[in-house]
Order: structure tokens, then sequence, then C-alpha cells
């Protein structure tokens, strides 16, 4: 996740991903669905009938992988190695982008995970898909505690507060597990979901191309104290787009559709 289209991709995919999950939780309440598995469409005759019934979550998600992969190699410059072996000495390199690429196939693997249980087994299997999600996100949390090392000032705090969120969101998606069932797990799940993606692509802001113009410095305690401060607004904000698409749910399932 190096430069701005590093924080800004993942960012996207990590916040829409909760958008997604929002939307589903709130239908569920509203229309007493069951929250692990969303009605079907019913079948329909004709040459497309067998498309409305794939899910394809699991699918955008092995694309985004493969699209944040993809960038992550542009962006390499020279060979791209793990080992450089020079004068007998062993050296690693590259290793940020090694801990991108490896977040990045825990995310691909959990798209084949959800493809393989929605579309191929006879009988999806919800916790072997929870299972995956668990596994990418206690791995992002590891990789981000180790990323962050040789990191100061407005850099550490922003990513300091990104591991965080990512944490709590840990936290949230390991209990599903035990009470996969429980609305207020997945209400809490898509709420990180988006606080760790938008405030991802904010920290693509700050750091690469700050809005307003001028650099954030590290000796500047303002800086690094107005950090916490917008990422205080950054949970605020998503705190009132989930009341929003709540909102807008109950009005579509209940008055509209």
């Amino acid at each position: 996740m190096g430069g701005f289209e590093g924080h800004l991709f993942p960012g996207l995919s990590l916040f829409f991903y909760g958008l997604y999950h929002a939307r589903l939780v709130s239908r569920a309440l509203i229309c007493n669905y069951p929250i692990q598995y969303p009605p079907r469409r019913p079948w329909s005759k004709g040459r497309w009938a067998r498309l409305q019934q794939i899910y394809y979550v699991g699918f955008v998600k092995i694309l985004s992988a493969c699209i944040l992969v993809a960038q992550e190699l542009h962006s390499v410059q020279g060979q791209f190695v793990l080992i450089s072996k020079i004068y007998h000495q062993r050296n690693f390199l590259y290793r940020k982008q090694w801990q991108h690429l490896t977040l990045y196939m825990t995310f691909f693997l959990s798209g084949c995970v959800d493809v393989v249980s929605q579309n191929v087994l006879p009988q999806r299997c919800a916790a072997l898909e929870q299972g995956a999600q668990a596994l990418g996100i206690f791995l992002f949390v590891a990789l981000m505690v180790s990323h962050v090392q040789d990191s100061e000032g407005v850099e550490l705090q922003s990513h300091v507060l990104l591991t965080q969120a990512m944490f709590l969101l840990s936290l949230v998606v390991i209990a599903e597990l035990w009470a996969p069932n429980m609305p207020q797990l997945r209400v809490m799940k898509a709420f990180f979901y988006m606080v760790t993606g938008s405030w991802l692509m904010q920290i693509g802001f700050m750091l690469f191309k700050p809005i307003s113009g001028h650099k954030w410095m590290d000796d500047d305690k303002n800086d690094v104290v107005f950090v916490t401060t917008f990422f205080c607004w950054h949970v605020a904000f998503i705190a009132i787009l989930m009341i929003w698409i709540y909102g807008f749910s109950f009005l579509w399932y209940c008055y509209i559709c």
C-alpha cells in the first residue's frame, strides 16, 4: 500500500465492501430476512436465468485482489525478488511490498472461498466464509503492527489509528464465528469496514496528495494531534452514513417496493 494509489484502491475496496454489508444487514432487519443467507431471486426462464442465481461478491473480491497485486507490482522499481545474495550476504528486499502482497493474497483466498461456498458447494457453508474472512483480517492486523515500525509523526499516528480500527474489526469477525446470526455484530462489521476503508483513503491524501496543498509536517505537534481529530470525524461520518442507509432502506422496502 505504498503511494497514493496503494492507499486509495484498497481503501475503496474495504469501504464498498462495508457498504455492501450495511445494505444487507439493513434489509435483513427491516424485512426479517436471515442475515447469513440473503434471499436469492426466483428462478426465471431464459438465456440469463443461471446468472441471476450467482453470488458475485466472491468474484469481486478476487478481481479487486488481482488489481491491487498488479498495481503493487507496477510500482516496484527494478527486479522484484525476495532475497538478494551479494558477497555471501543474505538481504531481504522489498519488505513492505511483500507485506502488501501477502495481505492481498489473503483477500484473494477469501474471495475463492466465497465463490466455492456460494456457487459450487451443494449447500452454502457460511462458517467457512467467515473463517477465511477472519483469517484475512487477523493477518491484516499482524502486518500493520510491523508495518509502522520505521514510521514517525503523521504517518505513524495515522497508521496506529488504522491498526486500532482493524483490531476492533478483527474482534467483531472472530466473535461472528460463534454468533453468526447476531445482527449487532453485522452492524459493527459493516461500520468498521467502512471506517477502515475511508481512513485508509484519507491516509493516502494526507501523506501524498494533501487537499490543502500543504504537506503535513511530522515535527509539528498540531498536525499530529489533528490526525486523531480527523479520524474521529471519519467515525462520526460513518455512523451518520449507517443511519442514512438504514433510513433509506426502510423507505425503499416498506413504501416503494
